[in-house]
């Protein structure tokens, strides 16, 4: 119904940028939240940034100031601008989105990304 498309990630040395895309394509009436997360080999899924669709957005403390996240409604797509990038911000990353499908049923649904690598060597 709903697809999920990262792209964007890559190697890069400490201090590099990188800038994530995903786009959402499908079955779509609106989306809601629309996020990052990352995973690092060992570690849980964390939270990057999330940005509502009035605008409200949530960084985690380790990105703040060095990540954007931002959005483009009229291409159902979401970006996340990383700066001044460290080792530690390798991981996988993933985009997710809060999806509702139909103006007949208030619900909406979670949809993940297949996940984009994001190397960063020191």
């Amino acid at each position: 119904q709903v697809q999920l498309v990262e792209s964007g990630g890559g190697l890069v040395q400490a201090g590099g940028s990188l800038r994530l895309s995903c786009a959402a394509s499908g079955s779509i009436y609106s989306i809601n939240v629309m996020g990052w997360y990352r995973q690092a080999p060992g570690k849980q899924r964390e939270l990057v940034a999330a940005t509502t669709s009035g605008s409200d957005i949530n960084y985690a403390d380790s990105v703040k100031g060095r990540f954007t996240i931002s959005r483009d409604n009229a291409k159902n797509t979401v970006y996340l601008q990383m700066n001044a990038l460290k080792p530690e911000d390798t991981a996988v990353y993933y985009c997710n989105a809060k999806i509702r499908h139909s103006a007949l049923t208030p619900y909406e649904y979670l949809y993940w990304g297949q996940g984009t690598q994001v190397t960063v060597s020191s």
